[in-house]
């Protein structure tokens, strides 16, 4: 099981850098970097290809450092902890917001 504070679909805030302030939620999470929706869009010149027949410049986002964004839990950030649970098939490790200590999933 993987153990990463910050998973695919969660809302984030961006906590440091250009888009500091922004939230979105999280689209794709890879080597510590996420790709957050709407957040760190960079400009990207492409050439014609099949897909994209006429090329030109393409706006898209860019993934930023996953320490650079924190969890947002009923519209506040939070810290993210994780502890284990007794469940049906034993004792399982779940995340939960530190501020609230309410399970995330």
């Amino acid at each position: 099981m993987s153990t990463t504070k910050i998973k695919k679909g969660d809302t984030v805030k961006v906590i440091a850098g250009k888009d500091k302030g922004k939230e979105g939620k999280v689209v794709s999470v890879k080597d510590g970097k996420v790709l957050v929706e709407g957040v760190n869009t960079v400009t990207k010149h492409a050439k014609p290809s099949q897909s994209n027949p006429n090329g030109g410049i393409i706006h898209q986002e860019a993934p930023i450092d996953a320490s650079n964004v924190m969890y947002v839990v009923k519209g506040k950030t939070t810290r993210i902890g994780f502890k284990t649970v007794d469940g049906k098939k034993g004792p399982t490790k779940v995340r939960f917001a530190k501020s609230t200590g309410e399970v995330i999933d």
